[in-house]
């Protein structure tokens, strides 16, 4: 005789899996680039520590983690394939709690960018609606691999750099520091093209035309790498008519360690995707850096 147990399905989000949902690993790019428009921008930090420090918390927990929320919601189908223990398709987060989550975190965004003023408000808009274009249906532009990587390395990167040095100039920022935040958004596309690798299987079973998918893996990676390198090749170029020769030659030292890092990830682009996105990328970022004091001395 044979006895069984039937486990009641969960009615509330468990605590843990509502912090995995929003990936605070995610949280860093976007934080990162907020901090180097405020430090582009030439105002002193010091006095304005409290803004500066609401929006980073703004960029990354908050609109980076709604999105994440947004996204893992639009493709609990699509992470049922490629990741069936995230926390919606293993039922950690049940029923629709997932899309209450995202929807939440999205009213908060705009409440806490109305406290950075027009420009800071008038930038998270923009950023939500680009989170939920990016996921939603009926737009759901990750489904092209052009246009879903493009809006997210300008959410990314571009957006939070442009809005960092606008807050604090309480207007827009000058063509210099636009150029170079739109660079390095530019070249964010490879970043988030190598990040799609992870998703390849379940990409094709639900149609999501992501560069791996659509060139493959071998000409997906190159794609990528080409897209940032070239992009830091142009902030050089830039940095260096700007006379600023000596911040030039720290990125291009840098992303001679990248072509470093792209032929061990040429070799194996599916399997070193990550290991790239640890170290290639870390390289890339701190370029950003770099240049956002290279303006902030003009």
């Amino acid at each position: 005789m044979s006895t069984s147990v039937s486990i009641a399905p969960r009615r509330l989000p468990e605590p843990a899996a509502m912090l995995r949902l929003i990936k605070p690993v995610t949280w860093f790019p976007p934080i990162w680039a907020f901090l180097c428009g405020a430090v582009s921008c030439g105002v002193p930090l010091g006095p304005n520590w409290m803004l500066v420090a609401l929006g980073m918390v703004l960029a990354g927990p908050i609109v980076c983690g709604m999105s994440q929320a947004a996204n893992d919601w639009c493709d609990r189908h699509v992470d049922a394939i490629n990741e069936p223990d995230r926390p919606i398709p293993s039922g950690r987060i049940p029923g629709r709690w997932g899309l209450y989550i995202a929807l939440a975190m999205s009213a908060l965004s705009l409440a806490v960018g109305w406290l950075l003023g027009p420009w800071g408000f008038g930038a998270t808009v923009v950023g939500v609606i680009a989170a939920w274009a990016y996921s939603a249906e009926p737009v759901r532009l990750k489904r092209s691999g052009w246009w879903g990587p493009g809006l997210v390395g300008l959410s990314y990167e571009g957006l939070p750099w442009f809005t960092g040095a606008a807050v604090l100039l309480h207007g827009a920022p000058r063509f210099e520091i636009v150029a170079v935040a739109f660079l390095y958004a530019f070249g964010a596309h490879g970043i988030m093209t190598l990040n799609d690798f992870k998703a390849l299987e379940g990409d094709r079973v639900h149609g999501v035309r992501s560069l791996p998918v659509v060139l493959g893996p071998e000409v997906a990676a190159k794609v990528a790498c080409t897209v940032m390198s070239l992009a830091q090749l142009l902030v050089i170029s830039l940095l260096l008519v700007w006379s600023k020769p000596w911040h030039a030659l720290a990125v291009f030292a840098l992303l001679l360690l990248q072509f470093a890092a792209m032929r061990v990830l040429f070799r194996d682009p599916k399997g070193k995707a990550p290991w790239y996105n640890g170290t290639g990328v870390v390289l890339y970022v701190a370029g950003m850096m770099i240049s956002a004091f290279a303006l902030r001395g003009l």
